[in-house]
């Protein structure tokens, strides 16, 4: 009997449903919904470093996408699903009342950012994240030693301790506070009030400073010693945590009748997006999964006793089940990839958008014609950028536009760019850009090495890795190694169907599950050793570069 897995993928723009067939791992149907207030620009403010997400954007989007899909799967797919699973940004944690209400869907608080989810790239809470460090670094137990030893203002307690502290009717209403992925698992179950809300281990190890060592979040005389605002949060979290493999809860009724799917079916625990991405790229030891979007996330695993009890530097995070139950899952990755690239051509077509030009055209004309040289800037520069000789053109430029995710977290830190001259056109400086993002990566890559993680190959997933060689085959001379391209345009979603699968009982494990539905390699770059050898003395220039920035010497 035919049966269906439904992954849900939250991005930062969007939300994609994909249903897969259990039995033959076929992508059956797929739909993709934008938020509509984001697609606005409502609640942010760029450049502030705030962003923030209403959770009626999620909640509206999650019904149009799924509704959405029914129009496009096979007729009476609904009834037979059999479970579902979430994947989202993160972190992206909001704000809930004592009933477990994120308090932007309260009345008081509909138009308040402070009440909403705080985006994944929200960088407000660089002081609080130096905090969180310091007292870490002064406790007897270092309480970030999971975590790479450094703290980060795109993760969970930051960014509530910058809330509470700046928004006092916030702090009145909060009583405590909710992970975009769990929340996802809660609402559609009915278990999100706090007495039964129960939360992932992805988030909670990776950003939560949950570790079974220390019986779970560290002591609330910890966070009080950061600021005294947190009395009492952590006792509110739930304790335990759970793999996304696991049984999070069924369907509700209301749920089930604004989805058209069957009342009782199962609802997996959630996880991150590039976490289950990896699951959905067949992740294995040796192997680094990189999702290459806005942003990157990269991911590894290796085995308890592989990792013994070494505390990996200047990464996101080292967690029991965080990505394959049984594994230890390692993540980390680049605040800017796709949006450094985004940032060049918004600088480039500004003049398309802003100059008032004659009346040859309408003004409908003039936004389409506008549009239309955006979409091709970054392929025409890409195709000119690819002819020039490596080493060429002189500009050397570093990839931290959105700061530093990793190696060793650090968002006060910016981008820089070195070598221009009367000469440097649009694509000499675009090729400095490309180089820049992968050398980031390979900073990344020799960081796992050097900590003793074997790194022998790299599976990319995103639109990225699909839309442009000359990025791809820029990132394999400069890893030199290979990179494999998966087939799969929703490998995170797939990811999410593949554990949709193993809860609801179709496969007894993720990885039998994978053999079947896991996405295949559609293409693969293999790096050249002449271009990898001229790389070697560009990385140097920008490790110089780096190090420069980052301490400031002369």
């Amino acid at each position: 009997m035919t049966s269906y897995a439904l992954g849900l993928d939250y991005g930062s723009d969007s939300v994609r449903a994909l249903l897969v067939d259990t039995q033959s791992g076929k992508e059956v149907a797929t739909n993709v919904v934008y938020y509509p207030r984001w697609k606005q620009g409502l609640y942010c403010q760029p450049a502030n470093d705030q962003f923030r997400q209403h959770p009626l954007d999620y909640i509206e989007s999650l019904q149009a996408v799924v509704q959405g899909l029914w129009q496009v799967a096979p007729v009476g797919a609904a009834e037979q699903v059999i479970g579902i699973s979430f994947d989202t940004t993160g972190s992206t944690p909001v704000a809930v009342d004592e009933n477990g209400l994120a308090l932007a869907l309260n009345a008081e608080f509909a138009e308040n950012p402070n009440a909403m989810f705080v985006l994944w790239k929200d960088h407000t809470a660089i002081k609080e994240a130096q905090e969180f460090t310091a007292a870490a670094e002064k406790a007897d137990e270092n309480y970030l030693k999971y975590e790479g030893g450094i703290y980060s203002s795109e993760w969970f307690w930051a960014k509530a301790l910058h809330v509470l502290r700046q928004d006092e009717a916030v702090r009145a209403a909060a009583y405590t506070w909710v992970e975009h992925c769990d929340w996802m698992s809660a609402l559609i179950t009915g278990t999100t009030h706090p007495k039964d809300f129960r939360a992932s281990r992805c988030a909670a190890g990776h950003k939560q400073m949950w570790h079974e060592s220390w019986g779970g979040y560290p002591p609330n005389t910890f966070f009080t010693s950061v600021d005294p605002v947190l009395d009492g949060i952590r006792d509110r979290l739930p304790a335990q945590t759970y793999t996304a493999d696991q049984v999070c809860g069924k369907l509700t009724a209301e749920w089930a009748e604004k989805l058209a799917l069957p009342v009782g079916t199962v609802v997996t625990f959630s996880a991150f997006d590039c976490h289950m991405g990896a699951v959905g790229a067949n992740v294995k030891p040796g192997v680094l999964t990189k999702v290459m979007g806005t942003s990157t996330c990269d991911i590894a695993i290796a085995s308890a006793q592989d990792i013994g009890d070494k505390c990996i530097k200047g990464i996101c995070g080292q967690v029991d089940g965080s990505v394959m139950p049984g594994m230890i899952g390692l993540e980390a990755g680049q605040s800017a990839f796709g949006d450094l690239y985004a940032w060049f051509r918004n600088l480039i077509n500004w003049p398309l958008k802003n100059i008032e030009t004659s009346d040859v055209l309408t003004a409908e004309q003039k936004t389409q014609l506008a549009q239309e040289l955006e979409d091709k800037t970054l392929f025409k520069l890409g195709e000119e950028a690819a002819k020039l000789p490596i080493g060429s053109t002189g500009i050397t430029a570093l990839d931290w536009v959105n700061g530093r995710r990793t190696p060793d977290a650090d968002q006060t830190v910016a981008m820089a760019i070195t070598g221009l001259k009367m000469g440097s056109q649009a694509p000499q400086i675009y090729r400095s850009l490309v180089e820049a993002t992968a050398f980031g990566a390979r900073a990344i890559i020799e960081r796992f090495k050097a900590e003793g993680v074997d790194i022998s190959s790299v599976v990319t997933i995103g639109g990225i890795s699909k839309k442009s060689d000359f990025v791809m085959q820029t990132c394999a001379d400069v890893w030199s190694c290979p990179i494999d391209v998966l087939e799969s345009e929703q490998s995170c979603a797939l990811g999410a169907a593949i554990f949709a699968s193993v809860a609801a009982g179709v496969y007894p494990s993720v990885s039998a599950a994978q053999e079947v539905m896991a996405s295949p390699v559609c293409k693969t770059y293999q790096p050249n050793a002449e271009n990898a050898a001229l790389y070697e003395n560009l990385y140097k220039q920008y490790q110089a570069l780096a190090a420069y920035v980052d301490g400031g010497q002369a």
